[in-house]
């Protein structure tokens, strides 16, 4: 019950941050891509803020591996915290990040805006969300299908 609660509170943060930071609407997305025009910075400052925040988390989620019993214990509502352990660069890594690039410079949405956005209720944004949540299952049966196919390969999927 306290992680759900905590995962709501948290949702709630988020979304008043996006809100408050413009980041909903995606004129200012569009606005920040539009290096040769009327270049809009504000987008800049808000993924330094991010980029910040989770440069710091993730040092002290290191340090507390290494730590150990020493360190104090975190996540606190959780046995341990997973953290990613695949480094490497390849295609599956750059469509999808091209995919989300395209989507996110044509749309002007990216998922968490977009989700706090549909409470305004426009079709516009509705379509968004249902596309880019067809895409997630797409993406979903291709990688199980793939695991099923492959099965030593599954590892190297993310799944």
């Amino acid at each position: 019950m306290k992680q759900s609660a905590l995962a709501l509170l948290t949702g709630a943060l988020f979304a008043v941050g996006l809100g408050v930071s413009g980041m909903t609407q995606p004129s200012r997305v569009i606005g920040f891509l539009d290096i040769a025009g009327d270049w809009d910075p504000s987008l800049a400052f808000v993924m330094v803020g991010a980029i910040s925040v989770h440069f710091l988390a993730y040092r002290v989620l290191r340090w507390q591996q290494r730590a150990a019993a020493r360190a104090p214990r975190f996540p606190l509502l959780a046995d341990r915290v997973s953290l990613p352990t695949r480094t490497g660069v390849d295609a599956r890594l750059l469509g999808g990040a091209a995919l989300f690039g395209a989507g996110w410079g044509l749309a002007g949405y990216c998922p968490g805006p977009a989700l706090v956005s549909l409470a305004t209720g426009s079709g516009v944004v509705l379509a968004f969300v249902l596309a880019m949540a067809a895409g997630m299952a797409i993406e979903h049966l291709a990688t199980v299908t793939t695991n099923r196919r492959h099965p030593r390969d599954a590892g190297r999927a993310g799944r």
